[in-house]
């Protein structure tokens, strides 16, 4: 007895410190346990097993060519590329290594369904839509938008509506009130009906006509009044005894014309042309001969054709006493920024044509047969255009200046042995560099008097 009560007290600390081993082992095998020998769940880590690589294969397939499965209640292969409804029931089979998928039980399927019920969801994998059905699904979102953006429009509109009223509720309202509303056609018809009627008085006649002018500024007015023939005569009172019915008759004819050449071509055929020089040759009140210069400037403007007929009837000639015609100095002015604007029309015209090629055949010929340059230097416009650098306007001077220069090609000799010129130039040079100096005091660099002194520095340079 005392024997087995010595064995036990010397085995007493082996065995303590076999437990304790056992412990240490028991808590390192705790801290570094791998996932592959875990103890885990089988139907946990196969479902996981089984979404990881099912997400994997999606995103390697091309959504374009999915092949629908369709389960049965047995378990069957799920080939790669197939896609499967939603709802279905797949698991990997951990011996071959194939997905297998079957349709859900029906006990089973009600237990989730009345889960859902409780506030759970079903577990749907949304990956197993194909790529159709995602397309009808945007298709209906289009339509439906496009829906509300219809039913939007027609909101819309009908608040629109509510706060306008139509055309014709308020003609008859003013039919009511004895007030008619007239387009502007009906209104040009009136107006020459008043102008051309012998009952009508000058001031009402006037009146027509200042009207007309406010209408006939449209392009499609004028050629409007163009179609029922109220611009023959309005060419017409051109040839009137009053000298107010000329004034206005030719403010009214400078303002269709302008830029319009189906207008412009049917006053020529008119005998317009030749009505604006008679004006202009002879013996009229200033305001008459103004409104009728505007109207030639307006008919002769990228209208080569009448820019021929021009040359033909004469009216170099005739602005050529105009100019020279004492008191008519405003007029000068005017006569010489259109000869500045045809001659550089013309070279424009011929140099885009020789570059852009747009311009039509036909039109470049009738700009090729307008020999302007020579008609102004054999009826002396050189040396008329030199003289008007007297006026004492800086505009004046300007536009002078624009002409001279645009006539130094063919004026050259002329300009050069005039000694007037060479004066004038030197003293007006002389004037602009102080107004130059001034203006750059002020911090204008490029200002007006350095414009004009840069163009007469020009010219000098040019005759020496």
């Amino acid at each position: 007895m005392p024997h087995q009560g010595l064995l036990l007290f010397r085995m007493a600390p082996l065995c303590m410190l076999l437990g304790m081993l056992m412990v240490s082992c028991f808590n390192f095998c705790l801290c570094h346990k791998n996932s592959e020998f875990a103890l885990t769940n089988p139907e946990k880590s196969s479902a996981k097993e089984t979404e990881r690589k099912e997400t994997v294969a999606e995103e390697e397939l091309e959504p374009k060519i999915l092949e629908v499965f369709h389960p049965t209640h047995e378990w069957q292969a799920l080939r790669p590329g197939q896609a499967v409804p939603a709802g279905s029931h797949v698991r990997l089979n951990l011996q071959t290594g194939a997905r297998e998928v079957k349709l859900q039980d029906e006990d089973k399927f009600q237990t989730n369904l009345k889960g859902s019920k409780k506030g759970k969801r079903l577990d749907i994998n949304t990956n197993t839509y194909t790529s159709q059905d995602l397309k009808d699904a945007l298709a209906k979102f289009k339509e439906g938008a496009e829906m509300e953006n219809s039913k939007e429009d027609q909101e819309r509109q009908a608040k629109v509506k509510r706060l306008f009223r139509p055309i014709e509720e308020l003609k008859k309202d003013f039919e009511e009130l004895n007030v008619v509303i007239e387009t502007d056609m009906q209104i040009m018809v009136r107006l020459i009906n008043k102008f051309n009627s012998s009952t009508s008085s000058l001031e009402e006649k006037i009146a027509a006509l200042f009207d007309l002018e406010y209408y006939v500024h449209q392009m499609d007015n004028a050629q409007d009044l163009l179609s029922f023939g109220g611009l023959q005569v309005v060419i017409n009172g051109l040839n009137s005894t009053e000298p107010l019915v000329k004034e206005y008759a030719a403010f009214v004819l400078g303002a269709a014309f302008s830029s319009n050449p189906k207008v412009q071509v049917e006053a020529i055929e008119g005998g317009a042309l030749q009505k604006l020089l008679v004006i202009l040759a002879t013996e009229q009140p200033l305001t008459t001969k103004k409104k009728a210069l505007f109207a030639l400037c307006s008919l002769l403007r990228h209208f080569p054709y009448a820019q021929q007929q021009f040359l033909k009837l004469g009216g170099l000639q005739v602005l050529r006493s105009l100019v020279q015609e004492k008191g008519m100095e405003v007029l000068a002015v005017r006569v010489v920024t259109l000869l500045y604007d045809l001659v550089t029309e013309k070279m424009f015209a011929e140099e885009d044509a020789e570059l852009t090629r747009d311009m039509s055949p036909e039109r470049l010929q009738q700009y090729r047969q307008v020999h302007l340059l020579p008609s102004l230097q054999e009826q002396g416009w050189c040396e008329i255009t030199t003289h008007l650098l007297a006026l004492p306007e800086h505009d004046a001077r300007e536009k002078v200046l624009q002409t001279l220069g645009a006539l130094l090609a063919t004026c050259r000799d002329r300009f050069h042995q005039d000694t007037q010129l060479h004066r004038t130039l030197g003293t007006l040079q002389a004037e602009y560099q102080a107004l130059a100096a001034l203006e750059l005091q002020e911090g204008e660099d490029e200002g007006y008097f350095r414009e004009l002194l840069d163009s007469i520095n020009s010219l000098l340079m040019e005759l020496r």
